[in-house]
């Protein structure tokens, strides 16, 4: 290795130090049978983070101890007596930082697959009053595409486009990304513990941020891939995360546009919804009733059960429009002073 790439790599750090040193960065990283990469993660985060909380969701292998072996003082280590599953140890972990002042948190997995390098990435945004949050996003090119295992690609496929949808979210991609960094005075907006305990933990923040209309900004950062194990069931994630996403889209919809706000949005769902259900009922119930007489439909009976139909897909689509041009665009937190968030 030519000697001016360590030099290049420490003029970096340097100059990362002195552009987010004078805000209080911490990182919270959820540890379940993480062992053999958990030290060298917490060895990857850059001097100027002034605070790593690890939490050891009662992993079976020796994570607790190998990170008891640890020296690096801005170290913390929670732990769990049973298994809550990721979501729970973020909101263990987020309430930590609460504790600790921090001004933004930046959520990091134990398995190295998240290149700590590519953090000040995900800070700019925040520190510029530009989103409340920003998440990776894996999609953002060909050669990100190539190193993800075909699996994921799937997965995440498949449920990219319910994500959009439940959270209101529509320019976002990659909604399973657990690399995020998050504005501390959008974590004291929420209630913790009400946080999705496990794997639908991303999805269900960013449900809960589109209820609140918070920011999320994506940032294009590749994964590092390697003969790791992901614990995520492609099968149970396409069959279980759907019926959550749809009640997370009632909610918010329930929220946003019949609670907080009463736009031209709410009377499209208003009328929209029952016009195609009652469409489709009558129309189901005609067909059932006449199709044992053996007899047709009349022409009107037809138009009864079509024309809501017609009218309730049309006004649902119109409010589907409304919401993708509804996406939240200016953030919900005060700007950060150069000097940190003094609260």
């Amino acid at each position: 290795m030519s000697p001016a790439a360590p030099l290049g790599a420490r003029e970096q750090e340097r100059a990362n130090a002195a552009e987010f040193a004078a805000y209080a960065v911490g990182v919270v990283i959820p540890a379940y049978r993480v062992a053999e990469r958990i030290e060298r993660v917490v060895a990857g985060v850059p001097s100027w983070v002034r605070r790593i909380i690890v939490v050891d969701d009662a992993s079976p292998d020796d994570t607790r101890a190998r990170l008891e072996r640890l020296k690096d003082p801005r170290l913390v280590v929670l732990a769990h007596e049973r298994n809550l599953g990721v979501g729970a140890a973020m909101a263990t972990g987020f309430a930590r930082a609460l504790e600790e002042g921090l001004d933004i948190v930046v959520k990091m997995d134990g398995d190295d697959q998240m290149d700590p390098a590519r953090m000040p990435e995900l800070l700019r945004p925040l520190i510029r009053h530009a989103a409340d949050m920003t998440k990776g996003n894996r999609y953002a090119d060909l050669v990100s595409l190539r190193a993800m295992p075909a699996a994921r690609i799937v997965g995440n496929a498949g449920l990219t486009f319910l994500v959009k949808a439940a959270s209101g979210y529509w320019s976002l991609f990659d909604p399973a990304n657990g690399y995020l960094a998050i504005r501390a005075d959008v974590l004291r907006s929420m209630d913790l513990h009400k946080l999705p305990r496990r794997y639908f933990f991303e999805s269900g923040l960013l449900i809960k941020l589109g209820i609140l209309r918070a920011v999320v900004q994506d940032v294009p950062l590749p994964a590092r891939y390697g003969d790791e194990q992901s614990s995520l069931s492609i099968p149970r994630t396409l069959l279980g995360f759907p019926p959550r996403l749809f009640l997370g889209l009632l909610r918010r919809l329930f929220w946003r546009y019949l609670v907080y706000d009463f736009t031209a949005l709410s009377l499209y769902l208003l009328l929209g919804v029952p016009a195609l259900l009652g469409g489709i009922v009558y129309g189901s119930l005609l067909w059932w009733q006449l199709d044992g007489r053996g007899e047709y439909a009349h022409p009107g009976q037809v138009m009864l059960a079509a024309m809501p139909i017609i009218l309730g897909a049309q006004l649902l689509l119109q409010a589907v429009a409304l919401d993708i041009a509804n996406t939240p665009k200016r953030p919900i937190t005060p700007p950060l002073p150069p000097g940190g968030d003094p609260s």
